[in-house]
């Protein structure tokens, strides 16, 4: 990783304030320094590989004593295990100590320019921002600048909420979406790539790819990202691609309960500290990356689900539902190519089935709604079944063959009219897709004081 520069760049006031008009604020980023290796700095979001330990004790043991983001979160994989309170109380501690052994240095004000290579893409640009906690509303109906992408579950806010409260630095794996079909925010920042200051440069653990960020602060620069977005944000441009007089200039991709529960600690900070909504302190804004939902290196995929318990009462109550048809299968890769866009058809493999369950008549707009309704009241009425969310198909059809589990594959997912299902039909269900495999997700790396 390359050494950070001294000196910073002033923003004008009157372009931090076009820029809070558009949901933004240029951040200050804390990045570890040159002496911590990023290689081992660098871990996966916390919630992939969630049925997975094997993958997390590989991590453990490429990180090893060395400074890490895997000290600083919580992998999912440990979720109501014994290890989950000992591990959510180290957390802050761990941030803490990093701040006090000077292992972090702040850069900034700035955007960061992401350029991340992935097994399965050659490149992805992204760029690194805070938005504006004050334009976002994850709650139903929502017509806000920025909203959520799905279903939000109240009950997973609190536990995020206390790290965050009591944290010194926030630490995001939030991806966020803007349609730019035109590619007007980035094409100028990529088309001056060479001539960008390089921040870090590195491989990321676990055969995941490269990650490089390059600096942008200049106001030339600047100006166009604003111009840009404003021009993505126009009521009457946006009247007239969508129909609608409500801009929704960016949506959550990943990390939607992670944006959720900021907001809703920054609800709190201003009740608590008689904080006028103008307000800019810290709390009011939250780390992400920015990516245009039209990026090449961008492919949506569906969230798969995996159950384990009792898989053969749930393969009964399907065949026993008469809006349900079963067709069995031969093998894996027949069921894969059975599913399509006729009515609802979604996969099921597991040690002993194979096929593909087809709802003709379905009451939801999305198989994964469909068949989330079916899997819930399974599991009101058989509560020792659990279900995992999987990414990937070859992560999937591994585990489904494990005695005792029941893989359920869902079809594609068209990113192309993800924007205008959001504007028509507000959020997602909970967990419907991935944007790319597990390992495309985001690294922890880039982080921002809170307090």
């Amino acid at each position: 990783m390359l050494p950070a520069r001294k000196d910073t760049v002033s923003i004008p006031a009157d372009l931090e304030r076009r820029f809070l008009t558009l949901g933004i604020a240029v951040p200050r980023v804390l990045l570890p320094k040159p002496e911590v290796d990023p290689s081992r700095w660098a871990v996966i979001a916390c919630d992939q590989f969630t049925s997975e330990p094997e993958y997390w004790k590989r991590v453990e043991g490429v990180v090893g004593e060395a400074p890490s983001t895997l000290s600083l979160i919580l992998p999912e994989v440990y979720l109501g295990r014994p290890e989950e309170g000992p591990k959510t109380a180290a957390i802050n501690p761990a941030m803490t100590s990093l701040l006090e052994r000077g292992l972090l240095a702040e850069q900034g004000p700035l955007f960061i320019l992401v350029k991340r290579s992935t097994p399965h893409a050659e490149c992805r640009w992204g760029l690194i921002a805070a938005l504006d906690l004050e334009r976002y509303d994850f709650r139903p109906g929502s017509r806000s600048l920025i909203r959520a992408t799905e279903g939000t579950i109240l009950d997973r806010l609190p536990p995020r909420e206390a790290i965050r409260r009591e944290a010194p630095f926030e630490l995001p794996h939030i991806m966020v979406l803007y349609d730019d079909p035109r590619q007007g925010v980035l094409a100028p920042l990529v088309a001056a790539e060479g001539s960008l200051e390089r921040l870090y440069d590195f491989d990321l653990m676990t055969d995941a790819g490269h990650l490089t960020g390059f600096r942008v602060d200049t106001p030339p620069l600047l100006e166009g990202i604003a111009a840009a977005f404003a021009r993505l944000a126009d009521p009457d441009a946006f009247r007239a691609r969508f129909g609608s007089p409500d801009p929704l200039l960016f949506a959550v991709g990943d990390g939607n309960h992670s944006l959720a529960a900021a907001k809703e600690l920054w609800e709190k900070t201003k009740r608590e500290l008689g904080l006028p909504p103008e307000a800019l302190h810290p709390a009011r804004f939250a780390l992400v990356e920015l990516v245009n939902l039209h990026d090449r290196g961008l492919a949506f995929h569906p969230i798969h689900r995996l159950l384990s318990g009792d898989v053969a009462a749930f393969l009964s109550s399907l065949e026993a539902d008469p809006e349900v048809r079963i067709d069995p299968c031969a093998d894996e890769r027949s069921m894969r190519l059975e599913l399509s866009s006729e009515g609802h058809r979604v996969g099921f493999l597991g040690p002993a089935a194979c096929g593909v369950a087809t709802w003709h008549h379905p009451r939801r707009s999305l198989a994964a709604a469909t068949v989330q309704e079916c899997l819930d009241r399974f599991v009101e009425k058989h509560p020792a079944t659990r279900v995992d969310y999987i990414h990937g198909e070859e992560a999937l059809g591994r585990l489904a063959r494990r005695p005792g589990n029941l893989g359920l594959f869902l079809p594609p997912i068209e990113k192309g009219e993800f924007f205008a299902t959001v504007i028509r039909d507000g959020a997602f269900p909970r967990k419907t897709f991935s944007m790319g495999e597990a390992l495309e997700k985001r690294f922890y790396f880039e982080a921002r004081r809170i307090r």
